[in-house]
């Protein structure tokens, strides 16, 4: 595939509108066309709601103390769902507001992943539960064999407190510079984001937790208190009036991935938002693995003169995905998108703005084991100002943060290289092949 040089984007954007129509190409005409088109194609299917606030959370630095702060004034629910929950300063601290909750009579809900959070210290777990918190493991590993059911993961991150506040993003419970047994290398702060919302979608995410929660007690753990003591506890959503929209919010969209309603919910909106797109995409993702269908979108948009951007991993956290994330540059590449490693730490964030009038910021990492196993959740924003806060977040890392993969460079790759980056993605299509999609990647 040829590339598209940004001097071709105008006669490539205007490409098929007939002769003599008059267009407005601007950067705020074009947002506000994909905004429409994006929310008329979402609303098919009963998803985006209006009315809220929605503000973006850059790391640990605003992430803890916004929980923290939003759990110390809970009066009668805290749900918690997080892949790790690590025993240093910021589990800690989590874990005493969490007590402290307890204390003043207010329900409080911890679910982890057996697998994330399987370190978790039998100290810290025990304190917990003395505390009053009532914790759940999500599919406790006991031993490990490859088989499709130890991949379906819990690795969403959310929150809810009261139903009035929700928080719903990439960030785990554990320190941003706790980076386990590569502290000594001296890197900065984990690269992460999550959203704070008000409004009508925390009713959405406080269901999500729900079902949850009683899934996982319909499971054998709900006989020692009964169904009926355990929901006189608090009202459930379901019992609740719905939430009226406030005037003067945006549109926002809870997106999950499961195995049963929700297989391809995230992934549809990524290659709809893709195929929306006339002016600019950027995505950040920290394991970057996308099937055919993705990769077809991200080549379209180039193929329409979009200037397509991707911030990458490039620290080597897990050896077997870097190589293989490496095996897919060139023909990204070859058809003009920037490909840009994030360097000053490792880059954990799974967010993407479109034509600053749509954005995603979520757990889900875009390759199969999120797309295709486990249990995500993000949310979309259908709002400029949100996007052009988020974009600029992130051409920040582009700009300070980061080095472009050159496609001179990439090419100069030695033999070695090359078989090792395509070995190391054979092997994880092996994953892809106990999923039983093969068709999709």
């Amino acid at each position: 595939m040829s590339r598209i040089s940004d001097t071709d984007k105008p006669t490539a954007v205007r490409a098929g509108v007939a002769h003599g129509a008059a267009r407005d190409d601007s950067p705020g005409a074009v947002a506000r066309g994909t905004r429409r088109r994006l929310l008329r194609l979402a609303g098919r299917h009963g998803k985006p709601v209006g009315g809220n606030q929605v503000r973006l959370l850059s790391g640990g630095r605003d992430f803890f103390p916004a929980l923290i702060a939003a759990i110390d004034s809970a009066a009668f629910q805290v749900v918690l769902e997080t892949y790790i929950y690590a025993d240093d300063d910021v589990g800690r601290a989590v874990s005493d507001a969490l007590i402290r909750a307890v204390a003043r009579g207010v329900s409080v809900r911890l679910t982890v992943d057996g697998f994330g959070a399987g370190n978790m210290s039998a100290e810290l777990a025990q304190r917990l539960r003395d505390g009053g918190v009532q914790l759940r493991v999500y599919r406790v590993l006991r031993g490990f064999r490859l088989a499709r059911r130890h991949l379906r993961r819990l690795h969403r991150k959310l929150a809810v407190i009261d139903r009035r506040v929700a928080f719903v993003g990439g960030i785990n419970i554990i320190d941003d510079y706790n980076h386990g047994p590569f502290e000594h290398e001296g890197l900065g702060a984990r690269y992460d984001f999550a959203v704070e919302v008000r409004g009508p979608l925390v009713d959405h995410v406080a269901l999500t937790a729900e079902r949850l929660w009683w899934r996982l007690s319909l499971r054998g753990e709900v006989h020692d208190i009964g169904l009926a003591g355990a929901a006189a506890s608090y009202p459930l959503v379901t019992d609740l009036p719905p939430r009226r929209e406030t005037e003067g919010g945006v549109f926002a969209a809870l997106l999950l991935r499961d195995n049963l309603r929700n297989r391809r919910t995230i992934e549809r909106e990524y290659l709809r938002a893709l195929g929306a797109a006339r002016d600019d995409v950027i995505l950040a993702n920290a394991y970057f693995l996308p099937g055919h269908k993705m990769r077809r979108a991200l080549l379209a948009c180039r193929e329409r003169g979009v200037r397509v951007r991707l911030l990458l991993q490039g620290r080597v956290e897990y050896r077997l995905q870097h190589f293989a994330t490496h095996a897919l540059y060139a023909s990204l590449l070859d058809a003009g998108v920037e490909v840009y490693e994030y360097a000053e730490s490792f880059l954990h964030a799974k967010v993407g703005v479109v034509d600053e009038a749509w954005a995603t910021v979520g757990s889900s990492n875009m390759d199969p084991f999120s797309l295709l196993l486990a249990r995500e959740a993000n949310v979309c924003v259908y709002d400029p100002a949100f996007a052009a806060g988020l974009r600029a977040e992130l051409e920040r890392a582009i700009a300070q943060c980061s080095a472009r993969v050159m496609p001179e460079a990439h090419a100069r790759r030695s033999t070695l290289r090359r078989v090792a980056n395509w070995a190391a993605y054979m092997v994880l299509r092996v994953g892809v092949v106990i999923a039983g999609v093969t068709g999709r990647y």
